[in-house]
């Protein structure tokens, strides 16, 4: 049990890091964080040692959807912030909430060691400019994120060009005079593909599977304010936002996309309404998945070729937790097995907080998230019997919330959930918790 005088260690000061710190501090828990960066904005900072951030990249969901609603925007952020205006949202944040103070910057955990069973401790070590240090903390908290460790794919045969992971990617430069092939089609590989368009001589799009291409704008406002208006049973909502997706963006198959062969909301939707129309103008050519690499040609599956001098692989990232071994997270698959993506089903003293990815979930149903764990630690402490509760809830099964949905197999949707049921069964036990201390 971890009690009022031990001390927990938080890892990361990105978006759930930083939320984490202030519901700790919020509810007087004593806790160090670590990140390794020297400033809070994870990923977002794009001078960060690990961000993935590109010079053209910006928010995929409007800033109404996807601020904290305990901190929002400001009125004269854009509708889609850039990474520059998030970063300086996340200093905000931090300096608002007075969290600076409880980390320590430019500090790599590099090992959790848990000293015997829940409630025993953890041995901690970390490097920082004045070496290697290890220290014993009641328990650990995690929010490094998920979107660091690139997921390289092996192609047969070799590629004599340049090949590189979006994560290498920074700015448009990078295919100035060059022949470009981004394989993938997700978000990230569609906003590439754009910038490709205009610096390569060449943009060509390799896509394994269709997708669902979404407009950012319907109606004149972002499109992802529209959807939470009516709440309707998700075969009607596939009917009805299929509808809306026909009048505004058309059937991306003209333009030599393949067809999804999974239905809508089965994997996460592309947010990009650009690559249609350059693949529509002919500035970019799709291509299908790839068979081999030979030299400079590029072997597609369909016996098609082509030389390039780039290729960029936009294939997404692993999840990576370097300095905890994988056993200790109950990992199974593609991803550790969590209750409700943040629980360890047998010990209360280890906690993945932002392992969870939704349609539309935003940073507040991740904010959300991160109060129903720290509030279970403070009903631990208090000894209260909705913490009891939850406790014995989690020992009983894995629980991913995914509302019944049929999710594709991918790793990268391992531990997606549904928006709803996610955000119900957690405000559910956070209405418990709460009052239960009350």
């Amino acid at each position: 049990m971890i009690e009022a005088r031990d001390r927990l260690a938080l890892i990361g000061a990105g978006p759930m890091g930083l939320a984490t710190a202030q519901l700790l501090a919020e509810h007087g828990i004593d806790f160090q964080g670590f990140e390794l960066h020297t400033d809070v904005g994870g990923l977002w900072d794009i001078d960060a040692p690990r961000s993935t951030m590109y010079d053209s990249a910006h928010l995929i969901s409007s800033r109404k959807m996807t601020e904290f609603a305990n901190f929002p925007m400001r009125d004269d952020v854009a509708e889609y912030p850039s990474h520059r205006e998030l970063k300086r949202y996340f200093q905000d944040y931090a300096r608002h909430f007075d969290l600076y103070r409880h980390y320590r910057f430019g500090a790599e955990v590099l090992s959790c060691k848990p000293l015997g069973g829940s409630g025993d401790g953890w041995e901690l070590t970390w490097r920082d400019a004045g070496g290697e240090h290890t220290q014993t903390f009641a328990g650990v908290l995690i929010a490094n994120g998920t979107l660091s460790t690139p997921n390289m794919p092996e192609f047969k045969g070799d590629f004599s060009g340049e090949l590189i992971h979006s994560s290498a990617y920074r700015n448009a430069s990078q295919f100035d005079g060059k022949r470009v092939l981004v394989i993938g089609a997700g978000n990230s590989g569609c906003d590439i593909a754009v910038d490709a368009i205009h610096h390569g001589t060449v943009c060509d799009l390799s896509m394994r599977r269709g997708y669902y291409f979404v407009p950012k704008y319907v109606f004149g406002k972002p499109a992802d304010t529209l959807g939470g208006a009516v709440k309707l049973p998700m075969a009607l909502k596939r009917v009805v936002d299929g509808l809306i997706l026909k009048w505004f963006v058309g059937n991306p198959q003209k333009y030599g996309f393949p067809k999804p062969d999974y239905k809508l909301y089965e994997s996460h939707p592309v947010v990009n309404s650009l690559v249609l129309y350059h693949a529509g103008h002919g500035d970019i050519k799709i291509r299908p998945d790839i068979d081999r690499f030979n030299g400079n040609t590029v072997h597609f599956k369909d016996g098609t070729q082509a030389d390039y001098d780039m290729v960029l692989a936009a294939t997404g990232y692993k999840l990576d937790y370097p300095f905890i071994d994988n056993a200790l997270l109950n990992w199974q698959g593609d991803a550790p097995h969590l209750y409700l993506n943040c629980m360890h089903p047998d010990r209360d003293d280890l906690f993945v907080l932002g392992m969870v990815e939704a349609s539309g979930l935003g940073w507040q149903g991740r904010y959300e998230q991160a109060e129903m764990v720290v509030r279970y630690i403070e009903g631990l402490r208090d000894g209260n019997a909705a913490a009891r509760s939850l406790q014995k809830t989690k020992h009983d099964g894995f629980v991913r919330a995914t509302g019944g949905m049929n999710y594709i197999d991918l790793p990268r949707m391992a531990y997606y959930v549904d928006k709803a049921t996610y955000r119900k069964s957690v405000c559910q036990w956070i209405g418990k918790l709460e009052g239960a201390s009350a």
